[in-house]
């Protein structure tokens, strides 16, 4: 088994006013040769944007793109025609494929809108541009994980992604114990402590900790608070 701990306060900070932003991953004016991905998991950032403002208009190409927002509204424009609103308890995705353009922005005047925004590499380029959006408040995830980005298409409760990645969602009662198995050999896990503490693999992490785990089959969580976790499966090349 190999790890890799990413502390919250090691993570790159950015400040422009409008917009705060941790990154646990090099991106923009933060790099750090040692954070650069987890396997196919390229950039984790913690967005929080003022109300009324948000990212112009701007262009990707073969990366897929997960926004997961935290609290607030965050509202998406593309160069597909996609003109949508995206709640807390939902979460989207767009594949760039062979190019798109989008808008993000806060689509409340006065609250600040927190989201994820996370970038994986594909297992493929070229790609027809692709957008997807669904609520996972359906989904029981009280003690247990539920899936909300998956491979599989026969899957209706979470959104597709053009690679072997896995996002899973948890909420943790104190002292619950919790087994996460990966869907194959070549995967990793990259654990994300949206709140809470955690013990794994003699680790602890509390809140915006995270610890990328691989060369193992399966972990065993222990919340040692109520925890809210988010863990990425994705193959490390």
């Amino acid at each position: 088994m190999q790890k890799i701990i990413h502390r919250e306060n090691d993570r790159g900070h950015v400040d422009f006013g409008w917009l705060k932003s941790a990154h646990s991953f090099s991106f923009g004016q933060y790099f750090d040769p040692e954070k650069v991905n987890f396997g196919a998991l390229r950039v984790l950032n913690d967005d929080e944007v003022e109300g009324g403002q948000g990212f112009g208009r701007h262009g990707h190409a073969n990366m897929e793109i997960v926004s997961i927002p935290l609290s607030g509204v965050l509202s998406h424009e593309d160069s597909m025609g996609n003109g949508r609103a995206i709640e807390t308890g939902d979460v989207q995705i767009m594949s760039a494929g062979t190019g798109v353009e989008h808008a993000e922005f806060n689509g409340d005047q006065k609250d600040p809108v927190k989201f994820l925004q996370i970038w994986v590499i594909p297992n493929e380029t070229g790609l027809k541009p692709r957008y997807d959006q669904k609520s996972y408040l359906h989904l029981d995830r009280h003690n247990k994980f539920a899936t909300i980005v998956s491979p599989d298409t026969a899957d209706r409760d979470a959104v597709h992604i053009h690679q072997d990645a896995y996002f899973n969602l948890t909420d943790l009662d104190e002292g619950k114990t919790i087994k996460y198995t990966v869907h194959s050999e070549n995967n990793g896990m990259y654990l994300f402590v949206l709140e809470g503490k955690i013990s794994v693999d003699q680790e602890i992490l509390g809140r915006r900790d995270a610890i990328g785990i691989y060369g193992t089959d399966n972990i065993t969580i222990e919340a040692l608070y109520p925890t809210k976790l988010l863990l990425i499966e994705v193959p490390m090349f």
